[in-house]
């Protein structure tokens, strides 16, 4: 009963907190406003997985494999 009550519960807390701005996002009626956001995400995206490549090449080059 306890499982069932806590599994809701993260149901619940995705579904209602994290998921929010994804549909405020598909709610929007301006189709450039939606890709604008869509693309800042990517963005973002590139920038960390670029910063993390980096930081793997540091720590290679300086020895630590």
């Amino acid at each position: 009963m306890i499982a069932n009550n806590i599994f809701k519960a993260i149901g619940d807390f995705f579904t209602n907190v994290l998921f929010s701005p994804y549909n405020e996002i598909r709610a929007m009626d301006n189709w450039w406003l939606q890709n604008t956001v869509s693309w800042i995400f990517i963005i973002i995206t590139f920038i960390a997985f670029f910063y993390w490549i980096g930081e793997i090449r540091k720590y290679k080059k300086a020895g630590n494999e």
